[in-house]
């Protein structure tokens, strides 16, 4: 589903993939044959809307991501026909070090801070 994802945002309409060969996911799709193996035809995802949630972003729509939040976000956004970005912390525009922005802002609509509550564990333990 990722490169699914991957294929929207860049616009690509499909893509040969080994996964699935042999099993009901391939019945009714094409399948094409490279030096020897065989490969089903995917189609791209696009998403009427994505919604993602970064660290931080500026109003241009830039997004910098921390942590788990690398995994997907940067390509469903991208895959997104609009895309609204929660983020955490929204600033000034220049202030996202260019080598950081994980999204362009391109391809966000509409951004907004979010007020979130940073709920912290606490450590019980029981006598033994």
């Amino acid at each position: 589903m990722l490169n699914a994802s991957r294929a929207g945002g860049a616009g690509i309409p499909g893509f040969y993939t080994a996964t699935g060969v042999g099993t009901k996911i391939a019945e009714g799709k094409e399948t094409k044959e490279f030096d020897g193996k065989t490969y089903v035809l995917e189609r791209g995802l696009r998403a009427d809307l994505a919604i993602v949630k970064a660290w931080k972003g500026d109003a241009q729509g830039n997004l910098t991501y921390r942590k788990t939040a690398m995994n997907f976000n940067p390509e469903c956004a991208t895959a997104g026909k609009i895309t609204i970005a929660e983020v955490e912390e929204i600033v000034p525009v220049g202030s996202l070090d260019k080598m950081q922005i994980h999204t362009p802002g391109v391809y966000v609509q509409r951004i907004f801070a979010a007020n979130h509550e940073k709920r912290i564990e606490q450590r019980t333990t029981r006598a033994a």
